[in-house]
């Protein structure tokens, strides 16, 4: 493995509530991230088959019965289900690494469902599946709580170890702790396109998103990939209906960002934020030792931290 690898980040729409549709832009954007030479391609939180952000604008007595969350797990998918077979085949056929979210369906109930991302190796092999930890403010009228199995770090052979947290987990401190406790060099923070918080103003995911991604990459000396969905006309149109208070809402949700940070907590590389499509970043590796001579909070200064409690 080179020092210098180049990393892909998808800054794209999925084909709202369609799993089967959004599979297959996902399999044409690996295809772009090989062909430019990308090791990793990461893709946002649960790009399969989209973000439930219907649950942000609707009281949950409007929800009850709504067409819009029948749909939604209904087009959310499993594991071990087609759509994830058809990615370990794409990444196996162009020996690429991937990360991706997707709303995980639960073979024992037809109701349940969680927030999950999945990394998948340059052979097709899956290394990681993360269930998200707890789902956040609205989120639990859609998604089970997860556990910490899938709070892994993982060698890739041509991206270093990759690790990687679903939105709110990357303010999370002990989860945080647990991927650099595992040496990881590439940490995927995988995010939505919005995320609607009150009515008549934006919450400011880019600022937001981006103190996460620097402070982790900091702290652990990794390169992070915050990696947003673009928020498109189709969802707004598809969530809100003829609803003039849902559009205005999600009209005042601002567009996330996505961006990339060193092991300096300095952001580098592409950024995407209104336009649609494909980030890249080429990231030294090597950096990411560099960096632990200075401040290595799982070795030698947190040893230190320790003794100075005592």
């Amino acid at each position: 493995m080179g020092s210098v690898v180049k990393i892909a980040a998808c800054h794209c729409s999925p084909v709202y509530l369609d799993a089967s549709a959004t599979t297959q832009k996902a399999l044409s954007l690996i295809d772009k991230a090989a062909d430019a030479s990308a090791a990793l391609v990461c893709f946002p939180e649960v790009y399969i088959p989209g973000f439930p952000i219907f649950a942000a604008v609707f009281a949950p007595v409007d929800q009850t019965g709504s067409a819009l969350y029948t749909r939604y797990v209904q087009q959310s998918i499993y594991a071990d289900g087609s759509e994830i077979a058809s990615l370990r085949d794409k990444a196996r056929e162009r020996g690429i690494a991937v990360s991706i979210g997707f709303s995980e369906r639960s073979r024992r109930s037809i109701g349940c469902a969680w927030n999950s991302n999945i990394v998948i190796s340059e052979t097709g092999m899956v290394l990681a599946h993360h269930r998200k930890l707890a789902p956040t403010y609205w989120e639990k009228l859609v998604w089970a709580p997860g556990d910490g199995a899938g709070l892994v770090v993982n060698e890739t052979a041509r991206a270093g170890r990759v690790g990687a947290l679903i939105c709110g987990e990357n303010t999370n401190p002990l989860a945080r702790f647990a991927m650099m406790a595992q040496a990881e060099q590439v940490h995927v923070a995988c995010f939505p396109p919005a995320w609607p918080t009150k009515r008549q103003a934006g919450y400011a995911n880019r600022t937001a998103n981006a103190v996460r991604g620097a402070a982790h990459s900091f702290e652990a000396k990794c390169f992070t990939v915050v990696v947003a969905a673009h928020y498109d006309e189709e969802t707004k149109r598809i969530v809100a209906g003829d609803n003039e208070d849902a559009r205005k809402c999600l009209d005042n949700a601002t567009q996330a960002a996505t961006q990339f940070f060193g092991p300096d907590g300095i952001q580098f590389g592409d950024e995407r934020v209104d336009e649609e499509g494909i980030a890249y970043a080429d990231c030294d590796l090597g950096m990411c030792l560099n960096g632990k001579q200075l401040h290595d909070v799982v070795g030698g200064y947190q040893v230190s931290g320790a003794l100075l409690c005592l």
